[in-house]
Formats: C-alpha cells, structure tokens, sequence
C-alpha cells in the first residue's frame, strides 16, 4: 500500500524559517511526496527535494520565483489512483469550483483526485464529484493557525466510489 505525504504552502523564507521536523520525518517515510506550492524560494524547493527518499511531484503557487521550474498543474498515478496537482491560486470565492474545474480538465481517468493548497485550510470534500484534498500549511504560514499535512495511504487496485481506496490523515502538529 503506497503512502503519500501531502504538503503545501510552505512559504520559506517569507512567512516561516524552517520545515518542522516532524514535517520532515513524514516527507522522508513516504512513498512519494505531493507538494501544493509556494515553496517560496528555490532553497525552500532544494529543501524538499533533498528530504524526499520516494517519488516528488510538485507544482508552483502564486508566489514562486519565476524560474523556479515547475508546472502549473500536473497529475500522478499512484497505486492506481490519479491525483491531480494545481495550486489552485486565485480568489478564495469560487476556490473549490476552480479546483474541480481544473482537475476534471487535466484528468485521465474517470475518478481522479484533486490535490490543491493556497488557502491554508485543511479541505478533504468531494464538491462536484471530485475529491479534493487541500494539505493546509506545513509550516503554519499566515493565515493558517497551525501547522498540517496529509499522510495518504492507497489501496492498490480499489474501485468504487469518488475518492474510494484512499485513506487519508490529517497531521498537526
């Protein structure tokens, strides 16, 4: 059973100074690693890359450095479960429309999983028959009132309903 550590809105070096260790111990256990974007820097990024002992997929938020390289949207395939990965910037009125929006666009199979960050609140609903799974802040960066992440465990081969096959956990810390 594959695990995913979900991780988004870091915001290093601007809102927060490091990566809580126990953040870290997550990001280095799992089988792959999802981060939602805004790193922040490209040392926040290297930051990441280097904990990651799995497979790394990851996006760029709103307030990324230009040449930081990543895609905007991008989508994985996990134990036989798709995610796909956009940062979902924009105005938080409509976020969850524009989230399902995008991952109903980007999608290859009938029942993917939308993984988002930008607001900062932990979000694990299905709104318009799609999942969406929005980690929180990692590090806890303004406005966000703790830190969060998601550890995703997925059930090879599991079908069913939105979302079926997937158990996914609400770190705080």
């Amino acid at each position: 059973m594959p695990r995913l550590a979900i991780v988004s809105d870091t915001h290093i070096p601007s809102r927060a100074d490091a990566i809580p260790e126990w953040v870290e111990a997550e990001v280095a256990a799992a089988d792959h690693v999802v981060h939602a974007g805004d790193f922040d820097s490209h040392d926040a990024l290297e930051t990441v890359e280097d904990l990651v002992d799995g497979e790394f997929t990851a996006v760029h938020g709103n307030i990324e450095p230009k040449d930081i390289g990543l895609p905007t949207t991008t989508s994985v395939t996990v134990g036989g479960q798709e995610f796909v990965v956009t940062h979902g910037s924009g105005a938080i009125e409509g976020y969850r429309d524009r989230v399902a929006d995008i991952v109903r666009e980007e999608a290859e199979t009938s029942a993917p999983i939308g993984v988002s960050g930008h607001t900062h609140d932990v979000l694990d609903t299905v709104h318009d028959g799609v999942r969406l799974l929005n980690p929180g802040s990692a590090t806890g960066a303004d406005p966000a009132e703790e830190r969060t992440m998601m550890r995703v465990d997925v059930e090879t081969g599991a079908e069913g309903d939105v979302g079926a096959g997937i158990d996914v956990e609400v770190l705080r810390g």
